[in-house]
Order: C-alpha cells, then sequence, then structure tokens
C-alpha cells in the first residue's frame, strides 16, 4: 500500500519502471483523443470540477487510461471526496502511477501521470480516508471505466 512518504520518495527519487511504454507523436494523441482529452491528458490541463457523471459512478470495475489502455484504479479503492474529481485512494499495482513534483499555479502538488504513456492523469494529496490516507484526484477525462 501507497504511504504519502512512498509518494515523496517517488517524485524526488524517480519512479519504477512500467511494465511496457507507449510513446506517440502529438499529432498521432490528437487523431486517437478528444480535444478535452488531449488538452488535459497531454497539456496536463484540468477538466472542470463536478463536471463528469464518473465522480458518483461506484460499481465495481476497474479504470483505464484514456490513452493507453493501462489499468490504473479499481472501483473498490474509489470514494466520494466532495472535489468534483473521481478520487481513489491507492492505484491497481505499484507501477501504474508516476508521481512528478508540481510548482505549476504557486503550489506544491504531486502531479500523477500514466507511468505508461506520461498522460497527466491529477494530483495526489494526503488528506484522504485511512488506511492510506491518499487522495488521487483523477480527471474523469483522463479515465475510461472498463465495461
Amino acid at each position: 500500500m501507497h504511504q504519502w512518504t512512498d509518494v515523496i520518495s517517488r517524485a524526488q527519487q524517480g519512479n519504477p519502471a512500467p511494465d511496457r511504454r507507449i510513446e506517440k507523436t502529438p499529432d498521432e494523441w490528437r487523431k486517437q483523443l478528444t480535444a478535452e482529452q488531449f488538452r488535459v491528458t497531454r497539456l496536463a490541463g484540468t477538466e472542470r470540477a463536478f463536471s463528469s457523471a464518473m465522480c458518483s459512478l461506484f460499481e465495481p470495475g476497474r479504470y483505464r487510461c484514456v490513452c493507453c489502455g493501462t489499468e490504473l484504479f479499481d472501483a473498490a479503492n474509489k470514494f466520494e471526496s466532495g472535489t468534483g474529481w473521481p478520487s481513489f485512494t491507492q492505484p491497481l499495482s505499484d507501477n501504474v502511477v508516476a508521481y512528478i513534483s508540481d510548482g505549476s499555479h504557486g503550489m506544491q502538488r504531486i502531479e500523477t501521470r500514466c507511468n505508461v504513456c506520461a498522460a497527466h492523469l491529477g494530483h495526489v494529496f494526503p488528506d484522504g480516508p485511512p488506511p492510506s490516507r491518499l487522495r488521487y484526484c483523477i480527471n474523469a477525462v483522463a479515465l475510461e471505466k472498463e465495461k
């Protein structure tokens, strides 16, 4: 189980290697993604809070990266954070989410990216529920719910 100290350590010292790596040109990503998905995942944008029904979706299943299909989160680790974005307490496995120090917008945060294709997912914070106390605040447009 990831803890805040693990997140900080990885953001500062590096992330474990993913099982595979996917790289595409911006034009290839643009052809595959909607304009909003591209803006969020490839340009590190943020969708408007409460803009997705995915926030209140709590059915069993897994959530994949919209860019490469990597399974990132399980619905069993999803919770209602009240923030307006889907929130999770843990990634599905140890090496699917990468952590990057982010000092943008005058804040110190930890950005989360898909470790396979480097898609921007959102950020992680140390204010989630027990036992991890982590809150992965993820843009819904960066995810697709496994059917």
